[in-house]
């Protein structure tokens, strides 16, 4: 049986944004509820009072707070070093039955050069390398016979090392993830171990988002 605090909580959590601006107490609970009414009642087929849904947001916001602010906040001041390279090509091969066979032919060579920047993932149908572009060389030459279904310039890496707790604590990379999309940052790739992300932007935008990733490890709790 839907009641009124289900229907709000099922409404702020279809909504990423309005959910950590509550959780941070920034909203006006009285005029919120007023937006929400009209899809309260459709969906409990009945009318709710305003004061319920009040009530209901006022309860929604401080279990956020405690879930989202506290929890992630531990984490995120306790990220280690940040690193950031710049100067990369991100390709992307449709995978095929040589691709390993020639990408282990490049990890092989790109041994021998000297601080070359080099990660790669595979899905099921594509797979992406992300190297140097003083090494771009190696990739044209050595898997100059696989499809490539993409081919992007002047990027750079932002990677973040995080405390081991950060794998028991939901929503750590929804609030990375979320600051970046505030300051309008294109994520190209993301990569990522167990404690330990890189993100793939943009030159032009290296700088925003290294000081907004920069930023949140001064969050307050």
């Amino acid at each position: 049986m839907k009641t009124i605090s289900s229907v709000v909580e099922q409404y702020i959590k279809s909504k990423p944004f309005l959910l950590n601006s509550l959780s941070q107490g920034i909203i006006n609970l009285t005029s919120l509820s007023r937006v929400m009414m009209p899809y309260l009642e459709k969906e409990l087929g009945k009318d709710v009072k305003q004061g319920a849904v009040v009530m209901s947001l006022k309860r929604l916001s401080e279990e956020l707070d405690f879930k989202i602010n506290h929890k992630i906040s531990r984490v995120l001041k306790n990220t280690g070093e940040i690193t950031v390279r710049s100067s990369l090509t991100d390709y992307a091969f449709t995978i095929s039955e040589t691709l390993l066979d020639n990408q282990a032919k490049l990890l092989s060579e790109i041994n021998k050069e000297s601080d070359v920047f080099y990660t790669s993932s595979r899905g099921v149908n594509e797979s992406n390398i992300i190297i140097s572009t003083s090494a771009a060389y190696l990739v044209a030459d050595l898997l100059k016979t696989e499809k490539i279904t993409h081919k992007i310039e002047n990027l750079s890496s932002i990677t973040v090392k995080l405390p081991q707790e950060n794998v028991s604590v939901p929503g750590v990379y929804y609030y990375i993830f979320q600051r970046l999309a505030w300051e309008g940052i294109i994520i190209h790739e993301v990569i990522s171990t167990t404690n330990e992300f890189t993100i793939i932007v943009s030159d032009n935008q290296i700088d925003i988002a290294f000081k907004a990733i920069k930023e949140l490890k001064s969050i307050q709790d």
